[in-house]
C-alpha cells in the first residue's frame, strides 16, 4: 500500500513542477512580447526620423543652387551640358 502513496506523491510533485514551469514560461513569453512591442515602437520612431532627413541638392560646378544635374558617385552625369 505504501507504493500507491509513493507514486501519488511523485505524480503530485511532477504536476506541481509542470504548473510552475507553465507559469514561468508564460511570464517569460509576456516579457518577450513586451520587448517586441518596444522594438516596433523604436522602429516607428526611426522611420519617422529617417523621413525627416532632407538631402541638400548638389550645386554643380557653377555654384548654381537650382541646378538639376544629378550626382553619381563624385561626378556629375551631364558634365558636357
Amino acid at each position: 500500500m505504501i507504493w500507491v502513496f509513493l507514486f501519488v506523491g511523485i505524480a503530485l510533485a511532477g504536476l506541481v513542477m509542470v504548473v510552475g514551469y507553465a507559469v514561468w514560461l508564460f511570464h517569460k513569453a509576456s516579457d518577450v512580447m513586451g520587448e517586441v512591442r518596444v522594438l516596433a515602437d523604436r522602429g516607428g520612431q526611426l522611420a519617422a526620423l529617417a523621413g525627416e532627413i532632407q538631402v541638400p541638392r548638389f550645386a554643380g560646378l557653377t555654384g548654381d543652387v537650382d541646378s538639376q544635374r544629378t550626382v553619381r558617385g563624385d561626378y556629375l552625369d551631364d558634365l558636357g551640358t
